[in-house]
């Protein structure tokens, strides 16, 4: 098998397996946790969640991949593949802190911490090449979007 279908594949493998490790800690139809928490209007309906995070989840895989392409052995490269390490950990400690953890706070925090290292996997990824930190754009408008909703949600339950 060439090199580089390989390393897609493992890339999104790996993005997806961490995708499906943060759904565990997701509630099930009529859990009482989630379906009790005030949310405001504009709050997605549940359905669209799964497809969204599939794409995402794939897109950030596609971009480490094209990463790891331009060589282990450049300083860039490793610094934003760490970065990457970081940001994809702190994405399932917010699924484990907002529904495992039933905290909108601790979410709310681990989120911002996210936020932050997504945009630094970003700088990282441009210094190597520019499609892969385009790919991950699309992933920050969205947990951008995840994060207003998570400090609504602890608004709206205090």
């Amino acid at each position: 098998m060439n090199k580089q279908i390989l390393t897609l594949a493992l890339c999104i493998g790996l993005c997806l397996a961490v995708g499906f490790a943060g759904s565990s800690f997701t509630p099930e139809p009529g859990s009482w946790y989630y379906t009790t928490l005030n949310k405001p209007e504009w709050n997605p309906p549940d359905w669209l969640f799964p497809p969204v995070w599939t794409i995402l989840f794939i897109m950030m895989g596609t971009a480490l991949a094209k990463v790891l392409g331009a060589g282990w052995e450049k300083k860039e490269v490793k610094i934003g593949v760490a970065l990457f390490a970081v940001q994809i950990i702190l994405n399932l400690g917010w699924s484990a802190s907002f529904f495992g953890m039933q905290s909108p706070l601790a979410g709310l925090i681990v989120i911002a911490l996210l936020w932050i290292f997504i945009v630094l996997t970003i700088l990282a990824f441009s210094k190597v090449s520019k499609p892969p930190a385009l790919l991950l754009v699309p992933y920050l408008a969205w947990v951008s979007f995840a994060s207003f909703l998570n400090f609504t949600i602890l608004q709206l339950n205090p």
